[in-house]
């Protein structure tokens, strides 16, 4: 990653743009809409991709993404879907293209990997956030179930976890 800055972040675009892209990133589509072009320079509707994530990274809000045709075909074999409506909750790798054709010219673009990205479960570890939002969903739930869909949890964390919770109760 860079410190520098692009120089196309002075045009201030309401887009994601391959000036925010310093590596490829991997982010979370929570949904997509056909919506008016923000930037108001034409009528056009876009197919715009929103995410769960609210930060590229610390202190740099995360903007929507155009999905153009090859976007949107990208999108469509991910999910197995040609419906916009289908295309929420999907893990994507965004990366820059610097062999985009637009026009007559080559410039750099936007682009989702056509594979989806090996997703890596996060250890729970205890005296954490999670450790106590984990302890909370077992005593709600009784079992680990949902906890294990997002995190890593060792056995003697488990034994760990459900032993203190147990002494909460008490």
């Amino acid at each position: 990653m860079t410190d520098k800055t692009h120089y196309r972040k002075a045009f201030n675009s309401p887009y994601l743009s391959s000036a925010d892209i310093v590596e490829p990133t991997i982010l979370t589509i929570s949904h997509t809409k056909l919506e008016a072009d923000k930037t108001r320079k034409t009528k056009d509707s876009f197919n715009t991709a929103y995410f769960k994530e609210k930060e590229l990274r610390p202190g740099e809000p995360l903007k929507p993404m155009v999905l153009n045709a090859v976007n949107s075909r990208t999108m469509k074999n991910l999910t197995g879907s040609a419906f916009i409506d289908d295309w929420c909750d999907v893990p994507i790798t965004i990366y820059v293209d610097t062999n985009v054709r637009f026009g007559r010219d080559t410039v750099e673009g936007l682009r989702i990997a056509t594979e989806r990205p090996k997703m890596v479960k996060p250890d729970l570890l205890p005296e954490t956030g999670a450790w106590t939002r984990a302890l909370d969903a077992y005593k709600r739930d009784g079992n680990l179930d949902a906890v294990e869909k997002h995190m890593n949890i060792s056995e003697e964390n488990k034994a760990k976890l459900i032993k203190e919770a147990g002494t909460d109760e008490s």
